[in-house]
């Protein structure tokens, strides 16, 4: 089905600079996001006459309700996307529409040297016909996760002006920070008041996640003594060559460009330093928490190897845990997942169920104690120039809202 004010909302939505900051020490971490939500989300939901519209301070999220208009109680069903943006240029987004696209052309970005091309991206090819919204190349789109964001308020609208559609109280949650995950950490699962929820935050139509990696992440900071080259021998020690012998004894091809599918990784994100000191960042992905705590366990004894080796603590590791594979515990909720299995197939949608190399806000969530999976929203090539999305998958997203909701009804009765 079309829904005609999806589009121009989305553009509106996109053209609003939201974008986190993983160096602040607030949260959310930006204002533009705080704004973003208050001035632009709440104010459409209100015009729309959704109930219990508000912002909650704690949480950093914008709340709402689509009442019953049934007469008999079925479990509360949720929806959620995120406001933030990505660690990418994401000021004075230009979105460019491309109608009716050939599958085969390469497809200029704007005024841009840039080109989606479908020798590069072939899954360009499987939107023959339909309508690419694009970047202007020198910004990403937004569509991560605007594209939830934007199908959930039509969502919304569409429930609110068919009520011939039947279905239960359904909450809504727009949320801060979700590209730099500290976001749902801060979620009020028990104010927020759904039984289970899904967000709105996957790629391609037919995408259902609801397994994720196990994640963690780790800081070394490496102290060195720095003298005069001329003197050095017996004295200096180089902070980078630590850092460097440090990353040498990681496993070579347990990175992220030499793994796929349900291999896991180290990923060096940044290394920053002189002779005098040094810092890096990494994250640690495994979809099994036993390969996770291998992989933390690895970790742990380098660098207790290498400071024994310099007789003191020259290198101070600090560690985390992120969030965990969310199917260890949906597994045991497979009513959930089965609901959306059969929405999507009622939709004509193959399903594709690979397990995210990645994590989402309902990682976290699920543990909290909100069973919360993942439906596609139609972004691709996120977090980027290239990033791109389809009308036609974004309405699909909402039809396949639509009939969840309508499933969650019969399903119950």
């Amino acid at each position: 089905m079309e829904y005609p004010n999806l589009l121009p909302r989305f553009l509106k939505y996109v053209q609003v600079n939201s974008r986190s900051d993983e160096h602040a020490d607030c949260f959310p971490s930006t204002k533009r996001e705080e704004d973003f939500q208050k001035e632009v989300i709440i104010k459409d939901l209100e015009e729309l006459g959704l109930s219990d519209v508000h912002y909650n301070q704690n949480s950093g999220c914008v709340i709402a309700e689509i009442p019953a208009n049934i007469d008999f109680e079925v479990p509360t069903m949720g929806f959620l996307a995120h406001c933030d943006t990505a660690d990418f240029n994401s000021e004075n987004v230009k979105p460019q529409i491309h109608e009716n696209y050939d599958g085969k052309s390469k497809i200029k970005l704007g005024n841009s040297e840039f080109y989606l091309d479908p020798a590069v991206f072939p899954h360009l090819a499987n939107y023959k016909g339909q309508t690419i919204i694009t970047t202007s190349g020198d910004t990403l789109l937004g569509g991560d996760d605007k594209c939830g964001v934007a199908e959930i308020v039509t969502l919304a609208e569409y429930l609110l002006t068919h009520p011939e559609i039947k279905h239960g109280k359904i909450r809504l949650a727009f949320t801060p920070d979700e590209e730099i995950g500290t976001g749902a950490g801060h979620f009020d699962v028990a104010e927020f008041g759904a039984d289970f929820a899904f967000t709105v935050d996957g790629e391609a139509p037919g995408k259902l996640d609801w397994g994720t990696f196990s994640a963690a992440q780790f800081g070394l900071d490496i102290q060195g003594v720095n003298v005069h080259p001329a003197v050095a021998k017996g004295q200096m020690v180089n902070a980078l060559q630590i850092a460097i012998d440090f990353q040498n004894q990681l496993p070579a091809d347990e990175v992220p460009e030499k793994t796929d599918g349900r291999q896991g990784f180290f990923h060096l994100m940044n290394l920053t330093g002189t002779v005098d000191n040094a810092h890096m960042d990494y994250i640690i992905r495994d979809f099994e928490r036993e390969g996770l705590e291998e992989r933390k366990a690895l970790v742990k004894s380098l660098v207790h190897k290498m400071n024994e080796a310099f007789g003191t603590e020259r290198i101070k590791l600090k560690m985390w845990d992120q969030y965990y594979n969310m199917a260890d515990e949906l597994a045991k909720r497979m009513d959930i997942i089965n609901l959306a299995r059969e929405a999507y197939r009622s939709e004509g949608l193959s399903i594709n169920e690979d397990p995210v190399r990645g994590g989402t806000d309902g990682s976290q969530l699920t543990y909290m104690g909100l069973p919360c999976p993942n439906i596609f929203a139609g972004q691709e090539n996120m977090h980027g120039r290239y990033e791109y999305t389809v009308l036609e998958s974004m309405y699909k997203a909402v039809d396949i809202m639509v009939k969840m909701v309508e499933l969650n009804v019969t399903n119950n009765k």
